[in-house]
C-alpha cells in the first residue's frame, strides 16, 4: 500500500512575514482611495451617508484585493462638514500585537473632512 505524506500540524497560529497586515502599505491605499474620491467631493447632509459607505467599501475590497489569507478587514470611516473646528478621534483595541494592526489616514478639503482606519485582525 502506497501511504501518501500527512501533514503533521494544519494550525497554523502566525502569518507568514509577507502575508502579515502591512500598516504602511494599507496607509498608502486609503490616502488613494480618499484622494480619488473625495477630491471634489463638496458635504451635502443628503449624499454624506452614500459616500461614507462607497468610501469604507472601496478601501475594503482594495485590501481585500491584497488577499492575506486569514485576515478579517474592518474599516471605519467619518465624514464631517469642515468649518474650521478641531476633531480628535479615538479607538481601543484588544488584540495580538505580533499579528493584528491599523492604519489610520485623514483627508480635508474646502468643505469636509474625513478619517479612515483599517483593522487588520488574524483569524486563528
Amino acid at each position: 500500500m502506497d501511504k501518501t505524506p500527512v501533514d503533521e500540524s494544519k494550525y497554523v497560529l502566525n502569518p507568514k512575514y509577507k502575508d502579515q497586515f502591512s500598516q504602511g502599505r494599507t496607509r498608502e491605499i486609503i490616502k488613494q482611495v480618499l484622494q480619488s474620491l473625495l477630491e471634489k467631493a463638496t458635504y451635502d447632509t443628503e449624499t454624506t451617508q452614500a459616500l461614507t459607505s462607497q468610501v469604507a467599501d472601496e478601501i475594503k475590497n482594495r485590501l481585500k484585493d491584497q488577499m492575506l489569507p486569514r485576515y478579517k478587514i474592518i474599516v471605519q470611516v467619518s465624514i464631517g462638514e469642515q468649518r474650521g473646528q478641531g476633531v480628535r478621534m479615538n479607538s481601543k483595541c484588544f488584540w495580538d500585537s505580533n499579528t493584528d494592526n491599523y492604519a489610520s489616514e485623514a483627508y480635508q478639503n474646502d468643505t469636509l473632512f474625513c478619517v479612515a482606519t483599517a483593522y487588520g485582525v488574524y483569524l486563528y
